[in-house]
């Protein structure tokens, strides 16, 4: 019997992020399973926002096991279509994906920390509290897509451009959701404060995505 030189498969860590991926879905449905079925409609029917967003809005497990999903998954999925569309991956590869997760990390609490701010100096720290639970909720639920589209790329689907697109697609449909049951429920808030609701608009949910692309086209 001749030895058979064996090749260790390079998406080894990938399964270990998608296993990981599931063992938090695991842990926030066996811990918090009424709260888990809720969450699980949010883009169909208002009540997860509605029971949750009084409480505990942004310290507690299920929204902790659910955002670390998220992020996983957002840096994977972002890992995938920057292999696909720009061939960002295949230098350094795997090592790219933890640059990619301590970048969208470090993004999403840089704006959780600034809006935070913004609330404190313009007295309005409970509107934006909700406001930033609300946002993070959807963006949390948009995980669910990016793990689906996540596990069609790494075993069914690779380097499918379609699947990207379709993905993309539906986590800004969930988004626009998001915003504009946002909108719908704070119309008082934001006619109040409507020159700081423009502001806050502007300086901490447009011009860092025009920056990004900036740097991107470049």
């Amino acid at each position: 019997m001749e030895p058979i030189l064996r090749t260790a498969d390079t998406a080894d860590w990938i399964t270990i992020i998608l296993l990981s991926s599931i063992l938090l879905l695991v842990l926030a449905k066996s811990f918090f399973y009424s709260r888990f079925l809720n969450f699980i409609i949010l883009p169909f029917n208002n009540k997860y926002i509605f029971m949750y967003n009084k409480k505990e809005k942004l310290i507690n497990w299920f929204h902790i096991f659910f955002t670390f999903f998220q992020l996983i998954n957002f840096s994977l999925f972002v890992f995938f279509a920057g292999k696909i569309f720009f061939d960002t991956a295949e230098n350094g590869y795997p090592f790219m994906y933890p640059i990619i997760l301590g970048c969208i990390l470090g993004f999403i609490l840089i704006k959780v920390v600034l809006q935070l701010a913004n609330g404190f100096i313009f007295g309005s720290n409970k509107a934006i509290s909700e406001l930033i639970f609300k946002k993070l909720s959807y963006l949390n639920y948009t995980g669910l897509v990016m793990f689906l589209a996540n596990l069609l790329l790494a075993y069914v689907a690779r380097d499918s451009q379609i699947v990207v697109f379709v993905a993309i697609f539906l986590i800004l449909l969930i988004n626009v959701i998001g915003w504009i049951t946002l909108l719908r429920n704070h119309q008082k808030f934001i006619t109040n404060y409507f020159f700081y609701f423009i502001l806050y608009l502007c300086a901490l949910e447009i011009s860092p995505f025009i920056i990004i692309g900036s740097y991107l086209k470049n």
